[in-house]
């Protein structure tokens, strides 16, 4: 079996009660079928403790006040107390870490959701590598693998990441150059010309693309009024996703009415100075947020061939995170760090990447809403770029 991971997956480490938003609460901590066989089978007190913690009808962990039932006043877990890591079952044994598994491929990464890991993930000052391995784990058939796609998915994710990381350019084109050759990409395997992608990735950063790619650009400059209407339309999208952790609702309520309460004029001025204010180390933040979700999400595009959706998910996550920052900056005096914007984006992991019902509601979202066209993104995009 081969495998890929960031340079930084194995930097990981769990610090446990010091941590300052445990992974143990909040949420459903689903139970593999072998683990539960084994608490099922468990003796003595502590296996009347485990018979009694767990929703067998839905293989998770019961709550006490949101809180899983193994995890004490002191935010330890008894089960890891009780009987170390081997009892641990393997979403808690794994977690942060996540493997998205392919044929003859599993691709590791760090889940952006737990806070110790976006600050690694958010706090990569060099451009990620991804390094390759592999062991003697026998390779994985899956029925109707479409292996062609796959291998034109990795090339072109890995342009992606190119241009992503192409620092002598700004973020906002990066990722708006990321969106249109995806949106061409997606017509290409629509249409069932695969065989175009060869020739899409040769004229990949080129002049040429970039010439076409402006042209777009000057059809789709947004007014002032325009930009504000459709972030504000944007981050209503929050609103119809499912709620995972009770205060969410009231955090973006509250975002939402500092950043648009006052008006447009206000929003606009307040935009241009939060632009200005930002440096080099801002664009290091949104490239990281890029690279994290296309590497995670992209090449998933083989078993529904969307691939313009999965790009879409990283882009709106990426605008939607800026947004909250935006507002964090406006409540915080005109000043955001590095601590301030990792708990955003994990806040917003938290909601968007642990539900699969969110994951596809807003990829269809994306799909279906003029809002979320590649047209309207690129519109928005290139606005930050030009305010």
């Amino acid at each position: 079996m081969e495998y890929i991971i960031p340079h930084y997956f194995e930097q990981f480490q769990c610090v446990a009660a010091e941590c300052e938003d445990t992974c143990c609460a909040g949420w459903a901590i689903m139970i593999d079928e072998e683990s539960l066989e084994r608490y099922r089978n468990a003796k003595g007190v502590f296996g009347d403790r485990l018979k009694n913690s767990i929703d067998w009808k839905k293989g998770c962990f019961l709550q006490q006040d949101k809180r899983c039932a193994f995890l004490n006043s002191d935010d330890l877990c008894d089960l890891h107390i009780q009987g170390g890591e081997q009892m641990l079952c393997n979403t808690c044994r794994d977690y942060p870490r996540h493997m998205e598994e392919f044929e003859g491929l599993r691709e590791g990464s760090l889940s952006l959701s737990c806070i110790e890991a976006a600050k690694i993930i958010l706090g990569c000052k060099e451009p990620v590598r991804f390094l390759r391995f592999e062991d003697d784990v026998e390779d994985e058939e899956y029925e109707d693998f479409d292996y062609l796609l796959f291998t034109k998915l990795m090339d072109v994710r890995g342009y992606i990441i190119g241009m992503l990381q192409s620092r002598e350019i700004d973020i906002m084109t990066r990722i708006g150059v990321a969106l249109d050759f995806a949106d061409q990409l997606q017509e290409a395997i629509e249409e069932g010309e695969v065989f175009r992608i060869d020739e899409m990735l040769e004229k990949f950063g080129g002049a040429e693309m970039f010439f076409d790619f402006e042209q777009k650009v000057k059809r789709n400059q947004m007014s002032e009024i325009e930009y504000c209407s459709n972030m504000r339309k944007m981050f209503r999208v929050f609103r119809k996703l499912e709620v995972l952790k009770a205060d969410w609702p009231e955090y973006i309520k509250g975002a939402e009415r500092t950043l648009y309460g006052e008006g447009q004029r206000v929003y606009q001025e307040r935009l241009q100075q939060f632009l200005g204010s930002m440096g080099e180390e801002w664009s290091i933040w949104l490239e990281q947020l890029m690279v994290y979700f296309v590497f995670t999400y992209f090449c998933g595009a083989v078993y529904d061939g969307n691939a313009l959706g999965k790009i879409k998910i990283a882009v709106t996550a990426t605008l939607l995170i800026r947004e909250l920052a935006f507002a964090e900056w406006i409540e915080k005096g005109q000043q955001l760090g590095f601590d301030g914007f990792v708990d955003i984006a994990h806040r917003v992991s938290r909601e968007l990447e642990h539900s699969d019902l969110n994951l596809i509601r807003l990829e269809k979202i994306c799909q279906k809403s003029f809002l979320f066209s590649t047209e309207e993104l690129l519109g928005v995009l290139l606005y930050e770029k030009i305010v």
